[in-house]
């Protein structure tokens, strides 16, 4: 290697952004290195490979080349099957196969292999192992480990074994290939036996059976496996954070984060992030507040993902004005993520204008937005009235960005419509979609009817309904409640006989409440215990003080309503979110915010005494309900009553 190759190389290491990559070009092309094989070799593996977003500049600079030879074919084949799109990986291996006269290398068979199995493309796999069988290559343990790993993507765990035990003395990497593809395929057992004919088992092939067991809901597997493992790396540690995190077992993953900072790992990006997570669906305001002092205090504030991840867990535990200054306060430049993320944290709590400043804000600043990102701002429309806006930007993402809509865009507009009542024009909207309705769109305009109390368009879209999920228990409890709300009575016990028939169960209403750093969980109707009794007693307290100064009469249409919705609630007064409210007041000390998190939807008798209660009491009180937030303070609700 010559002294200017060096110094190119030197140079090279320096880039991390595409701004310098260019400027790097600029430079080698001025002293007339851009010709050299090697120095270009390099400059195209930097833009392919190392920086994340100059994948695009990596192809437009290969195609300056007139005679590429395998390496730089092989590093664009690379670049591109970890793209999200892998299937121009595929393509560029036919031109390369089509151009070259150079045979392809194992190299060539690793990358390729790993786009067919990110692409799911079997024929493709199938076609490209038959090519390495030709070639001889196979048998190469690089070959082989990615050929075991694109059957497993693509669902084949039966071929996956054949080519393992064709493979000469597999090592490790190879095993816990094949482990994972039991995994993945969902043949857990078979994953157990393979694990235990392992010859050697490292690390990494026991974080594969923690992550394997945990993706498959199997925890006390994952549990006993994690007290077997000889070693614990921060690896283990974070899968079972996020393995129990992203299975609705929150306090078990704070357990273990404790337990992490306890034996003296220092937590890492991946565990940080699963903690938030896990504080995001829990709600837990003040332990995510604890994390956040810690991810300052330990210099972690650096990562974006990081941030990222505290942005979504305080927006998602009810506090905007925190997760704004998180997001003003990134030291890096804001990812689409963190615009996102930042958007939908102002959409869940009602602040629709709000949403669309900071859509405009992103535009200025370059940031190109994603399908998620008009997601995020046709919800925010949504909740907030804002049709016109809504609209508009559902014709931008088309028509500017060129975003085709997924179903997740066109269930956005049902919603826009039927919230506002605009029924029939949701339904028309329904009717004329370019792609079929899934049973989400039809349960997002059957919500709407229920709000808006349209008896007969709701039986039309039950009917549809009952076409493409006639077992969910959601649907009926909608009609139900539509008809109990009509006074449709026969109509009630009718639909209550068939679900009686059908043996179709109600989803059990709850709702959760952080207090001294632990999780309370209340299901009204369920057993009673210390804790129920202790908020029992100050929920009749409250209710009597709200009648005798608050002028409160109990909702008759919301009490038929939840009887279905909250699972055999028999009052309206013992209604679970009420319950953690009532708790939170009785252990909380006062002044103190109370944070409720709900998996249902906030019923409106329930609504009207949180509005109450905020008053009468001078409490603030912050609901997270399925779709939404509910702030309430001073007799009324962020809402607006629009929910």
């Amino acid at each position: 290697m010559s002294s200017s190759e060096q110094l190119c190389l030197s140079l090279l290491r320096q880039c991390k952004t595409l701004k310098t990559v260019k400027q790097f070009h600029a430079y080698i092309s001025k002293v007339g290195l851009d010709a050299n094989s090697f120095v270009a070799g390099k400059l195209l593996l930097h833009c392919a490979v190392t920086i994340s977003d100059t994948l695009d500049y990596a192809r437009r600079l290969f195609l300056l080349f007139p005679d590429p030879d395998i390496f730089m074919y092989n590093t664009l084949i690379r670049g591109l099957s970890e793209s999200s799109t892998p299937q121009y990986s595929l393509t560029t291996y036919v031109e390369m196969r089509r151009r070259l006269m150079a045979a392809p290398d194992s190299f060539s068979f690793a990358f390729i292999l790993k786009a067919a199995a990110n692409y799911r493309s079997l024929k493709a796999g199938i076609q490209l192992h038959s090519q390495a069988v030709t070639y001889g290559l196979d048998t190469h343990l690089f070959v082989g480990t990615t050929t075991i790993s694109m059957y497993a993507e693509c669902g084949c765990v039966a071929f996956a074994r054949k080519v393992f035990g064709e493979m000469f003395e597999p090592n490790v990497v190879a095993w816990n290939a094949i482990v994972t593809a039991c995994f993945r395929c969902g043949d857990v057992k078979g994953a157990k036996i393979m694990f235990n004919q392992m010859p050697f088992q490292n690390s990494t092939s026991w974080n594969v059976m923690l992550a394997g067991y945990t993706k498959a809901g199997e925890l006390e597997l994952a549990r006993t496996s994690f007290l077997e493992m000889p070693i614990k790396d921060d690896v283990s540690w974070s899968t079972m954070i996020v393995g129990f995190a992203h299975n609705g077992c929150f306090e078990e993953a704070f357990g273990f984060f404790r337990e992490l900072q306890r034996v003296g790992i220092r937590p890492n990006e991946v565990s940080l992030t699963g903690v938030l997570s896990a504080c995001a669906q829990a709600g837990t305001f003040e332990f995510g507040k604890i994390i956040h002092g810690f991810i300052e205090k330990a210099g972690f504030l650096h990562i974006i993902s990081v941030n990222n991840a505290l942005l979504d867990a305080y927006s998602r535990c009810g506090n905007v004005g925190m997760a704004h200054l998180v997001f003003e306060s990134m030291p890096e430049k804001k990812s689409i993520v963190s615009w996102t993320s930042m958007m939908a944290g102002l959409a869940m709590q009602g602040y629709g204008e709000e949403a669309v400043q900071l859509f405009n804000k992103m535009e200025k600043s370059g940031v190109r937005p994603d399908g998620i990102t008009f997601i995020s701002i046709l919800y925010a429309c949504s909740h907030a009235g804002l049709i016109e806006q809504g609209c508009w930007y559902f014709s931008k993402m088309t028509e500017v960005y060129g975003i085709e809509p997924a179903i997740e865009h066109y269930g956005c507009m049902v919603d826009l419509y039927g919230r506002a009542g605009q029924l029939e024009k949701a339904y028309d909207f329904v009717n004329q979609m370019p792609i079929s309705p899934t049973a989400i769109i039809w349960r997002i305009l059957l919500g709407a009817c229920s709000i808006h109390g349209h008896v007969k368009l709701a039986e039309r879209v039950k009917e549809r309904l009952s076409e493409l999920d006639p077992n969910n228990s959601g649907d009926h409890v909608l009609l139900s409640n539509i008809y109990a709300i009509a006074g449709k009575w026969k109509d009630v016990a009718a639909l209550r006989r068939s679900m009686a028939d059908q043996k179709i169960k109600k989803t059990p209403g709850w709702s959760m409440i952080e207090v001294d750093k632990v999780m309370y969980s209340f299901v009204a109707g369920r057993g009673r215990n210390e804790i129920t009794d202790e908020a029992y007693e100050k929920l009749r307290e409250m209710m009597l003080k709200l009648r005798v100064e608050g002028g409160y009469i109990p909702e008759v249409g919301s009490v038929l309503h939840d009887i279905e919705e909250e699972e055999k609630e028999d009052a309206v007064s013992g209604h679970s979110e009420k319950l953690a409210l009532a708790f939170g007041m009785a252990r909380l000390r006062e002044g103190r915010t109370i944070r409720i998190v709900k998996n249902l939807r906030v019923c409106g008798d329930c609504h009207t005494v949180m509005k109450l209660i905020s008053k009468v009491y001078g409490l603030e009180i912050v609901v997270r309900d399925r779709s939404r937030f509910h702030s309430f303070k001073d007799g009324f609700c962020s809402c607006r009553d629009y929910w």
